[in-house]
């Protein structure tokens, strides 16, 4: 199979597009952020790449706490507008509902099935972004979005970014089990 060389670029897929919320100046704000992973399992951590600039980025500096906040498929073109416009000249305060767990200085997107509370652990400059590592103090769910306990993707229905065609996707049907089909029995 011929491979074909592209420029160095961060291309990962699939990106997640998670809303990342914020209080800045007291009053609730989010953008959108496609770069965003796990980065710990004990302590829970999560880990974002935002622009110094960033309005929202301002916000997890002045509280310490962020929330990520995933949404669904039908919320892309909410979400869209989030990343489009900063905070700094639209008030997006009213472009989600907003509530708050745990911690009254993380405000989350109530429209979003799955919230993880975060405070701010790190920070790492990187060059364009800063690396925010953030340990995750608590995860609030949607119910509709869980199936025996655990989060169900299919419920969820997280909508994901695709960088290089610079388009919103849903996910795609299950091919397997995770640490099952890879096992010797099913690769004879």
């Amino acid at each position: 199979m011929a491979k074909v060389s592209l420029d160095p670029s961060p291309l990962l897929y699939p990106t997640p597009a998670v809303l990342v919320a914020a209080l800045v100046d007291e009053r609730p704000n989010c953008m959108t952020a496609a770069w965003c992973g796990i980065a710990s399992s004990s302590p829970p951590a999560i880990t974002v790449g935002i622009r110094p600039e960033r309005h929202t980025y301002r916000g997890i500096r002045q509280q310490g706490t962020f929330s990520i906040n995933v949404p669904s498929v039908n919320l892309a073109r909410k979400v869209d507008f989030a990343g489009i416009y900063s905070g700094r000249k639209e008030d997006k305060s009213e472009l989600f509902e907003y509530s708050y767990g745990k911690t009254d200085s993380a405000p989350i997107v109530t429209a979003c099935g799955l919230n993880l509370i975060c405070r701010l652990k790190h920070t790492l400059s990187l060059g364009s972004h800063d690396l925010i590592v953030g340990e995750v103090v608590e995860i609030l769910a949607e119910e509709s979005c869980l199936t025996n306990g655990a989060v169900d993707a299919a419920k969820l229905d997280p909508l994901v970014y695709s960088a290089g065609a610079g388009v919103y996707q849903g996910l795609g049907e299950i091919v397997g089990r995770a640490f099952s089909i890879g096992k010797k029995k099913h690769m004879v």
